[in-house]
C-alpha cells in the first residue's frame, strides 16, 4: 500500500452516499493494532485539478488544527490525511486515477436528514464554525476547483442548453419541471448581485454541506464536517442554504411520493439557531436579510442541476435507477414550494434569533 505499507488490510467495503467520488472503508491491523481508515478514488471527471483540491484540504486542515490547539472548547476536529510514499497527501496509480487515504472518524455517524430538532441544531452549529474558523485563514483566497460551482444564473444556462440539446431524448417528459424553472428565473441572481456590489463578502466556503457531511458523536452531538473536496471563495449563503436544503427536507432526497417531502418548520429553526449563534457576529447585513431565502435558492440551484443532468443523460451524477436525477429534481422543487408557502414565518425566525444576544 502506498499510504500504509505496514497496514495488514483485514476487511475492505464500500462507503455509500456520495454522488461524486468512489469511497472505501478499510479495517486492518497495523503495528500490533487494528487501525480504520478510508480510501477515496477522487472523481476527476468533476475534480479535473486534483492538485489544487488537495492543496485547499491542506491549507484548511493545517488551520483547523492551530485553532484547536488554541482553543480547547472548538468541537469541530479537523480531517486528517495521511501522505503517501513521496510525501504528497495523494497518489496517482498507473492508470491515472487518483487517490488518497484520510484517519477514519470512529464512534461518529451521519443522517440523510434530521431526525430531531437536535440534530438540526447540531448540523447547523457545525458548518457555522466550520465558517467562524476560517474567516480568518491567512494567505488570500483558496483556489478554486471547479470554476462557477454556485453560480445560479449559470446553472439556469446550464439547464437551457440541456434542454435545448435533448441529448439523451428527455426533454418532452419534462414540460412541467421546465415551466417550473422558468417561472422563478427572476430569483437567481440576489446572491451573485450582492458579491458584485460588495454587500455579500466572498468567504472560506465548504459549497457541499448537506447535513451527512457532519459526523455526529453517540450523544448526537457534532463531531466533525467531512467532505472537503469543494472548499473554495464562496458566499455563506450558498453554504447554510445547502444545509436549509438536506437538513430539512422530510423524506429522501430521491424520494418518489412527493407527498412525503416537505420542508419542516421546526427543524429550520433548530438549523437556523445553531448556525447563527456561531456565525452572528461576521456576517454582514445583507447576508442577514438573506438568511430566511437562502435555503430557497439553492434547492432551486440543485433541482436545477439534477434536471439538467437527467437531460444531459446522467454524466455527472451517480445514478442507481432510471430518471434518478429526475426523480431528485422534483424532490427539489416540491420543497422549494414548501419553502414559498413558509416564507414569512422563515423571516420573522431568522429575524428572531438575530436580535438573540
Amino acid at each position: 500500500m502506498q499510504f500504509e505499507p505496514e497496514l495488514k488490510v483485514m476487511e475492505v467495503s464500500r462507503l455509500k452516499g456520495g454522488h461524486i467520488n468512489s469511497t472505501y472503508h478499510i479495517h486492518g491491523m497495523m503495528n500490533g493494532r487494528y487501525d480504520d481508515f478510508v480510501l477515496q478514488r477522487l472523481n476527476t471527471k468533476v475534480f479535473t485539478e486534483p492538485d489544487k483540491v488537495m492543496n485547499n484540504i491542506g491549507r484548511v486542515c493545517q488551520h483547523l488544527r492551530k485553532k484547536v490547539r488554541e482553543d480547547k472548547s472548538v468541537r469541530i476536529v479537523p480531517l486528517q490525511f495521511r501522505a503517501a510514499s513521496d510525501g504528497r497527501y495523494f497518489f496517482i496509480d498507473d492508470n491515472g486515477e487518483f487517490w488518497r487515504v484520510m484517519e477514519y472518524v470512529k464512534g461518529g455517524f451521519s443522517v440523510d436528514h434530521a431526525d430531531t430538532v437536535t440534530q438540526a441544531y447540531e448540523t447547523g452549529k457545525a458548518f457555522g464554525e466550520f465558517q467562524y474558523l476560517l474567516n480568518d485563514i491567512p494567505g488570500g483566497p483558496l483556489e478554486i476547483t471547479i470554476p462557477r460551482f454556485h453560480d445560479t444564473v449559470f446553472r439556469f444556462e446550464q439547464l437551457m442548453d440541456a434542454y435545448k440539446q435533448d441529448a439523451a431524448g428527455r426533454a418532452a417528459s419534462v414540460k412541467e419541471e421546465m415551466d417550473f424553472c422558468f417561472a422563478r428565473k427572476d430569483t437567481i441572481s440576489c446572491v451573485l448581485d450582492g458579491i458584485a456590489d460588495g454587500s455579500i463578502p466572498e468567504r472560506v466556503t465548504h459549497n457541499d454541506t448537506k447535513i451527512n457531511n457532519v459526523l455526529l458523536d453517540a450523544n448526537g452531538k457534532r463531531l466533525c464536517v467531512i467532505d472537503y473536496d469543494t472548499l473554495m471563495p464562496g458566499s455563506s449563503l450558498y453554504d447554510v442554504g445547502d444545509c436549509v436544503r438536506s437538513t430539512t427536507r422530510t423524506g429522501d432526497e430521491d424520494e418518489r411520493d412527493l407527498d412525503k417531502i416537505n420542508m419542516d418548520i421546526s427543524l429550520f429553526e433548530g438549523l437556523v439557531r445553531g448556525y447563527v449563534s456561531a456565525t452572528k457576529n461576521i456576517l454582514s447585513e445583507r447576508e442577514k436579510e438573506l438568511l430566511y431565502f437562502c435555503g430557497n435558492l439553492i434547492t432551486f440551484e440543485i433541482g436545477l442541476r439534477f434536471l439538467a443532468d437527467h437531460l444531459n443523460g446522467d454524466v455527472y451524477f451517480q445514478t442507481e435507477r432510471e430518471n434518478h436525477n429526475l426523480d431528485r429534481a422534483r424532490v427539489q422543487f416540491k420543497m422549494v414550494r414548501s419553502m414559498e408557502d413558509q416564507k414569512d414565518e422563515m423571516r420573522r425566525i431568522v429575524d428572531e434569533l438575530l436580535k438573540e444576544k
